[in-house]
């Protein structure tokens, strides 16, 4: 068996950056395949080593979770932003949200993580993010991320 099956040097990837956040939010992420009509998005998020998240947010629809390399770290959240319980997830975990989870952080681990998400969502919006508070700020559709890669994709690598 190869060692790493998953070659992230063959797709394209979207940097997601945020100088205004009160903490590092830095990671890619690649579109793997996608059904607008029927609810689905298959991703890769990709976090190297310099402690970047994404945004606070949360996911509306279930989503599937495996952990391809390094790890995935996860900041449960509660009022006002405080970190509740922290988890971890290496290579080979898989986990599995369900619709309507808590807002939380997500970070790779020391070595970074490269993590697989299946994404269904039966009216297409795929996250709700929240401000460092947890107030609402926004959300994203399948439709919307996938035209923000389209726009935004770097070549491969």
């Amino acid at each position: 068996m190869a060692q790493h099956p998953f070659d992230p040097a063959r797709y394209r990837w979207r940097e997601v950056t945020d100088p205004s956040a009160p903490y590092l939010i830095r990671h890619d992420y690649t579109i793997l395949g996608h059904d607008i009509e029927a609810g689905t998005l298959d991703m890769i998020v990709r976090w190297s080593n310099d402690g970047g998240h994404c945004p606070i947010h949360r996911h509306v629809g279930t989503t599937t979770i495996l952990v391809l390399d390094g790890e995935q770290h996860l900041w449960d959240l509660g009022p006002g932003g405080t970190r509740l319980r922290h988890r971890i997830r290496r290579a080979g975990d898989h986990g599995l949200t369900r619709a309507e989870a808590e807002p939380h952080l997500e970070s790779g681990g020391a070595a970074g993580g490269l993590v697989f998400f299946g994404n269904h969502s039966s009216d297409g919006v795929l996250y709700e993010f929240f401000d460092p508070e947890l107030n609402l700020v926004g959300s994203v559709t399948i439709a919307e991320l996938v035209a923000d890669f389209e726009a935004n994709a770097a070549g491969c690598g």
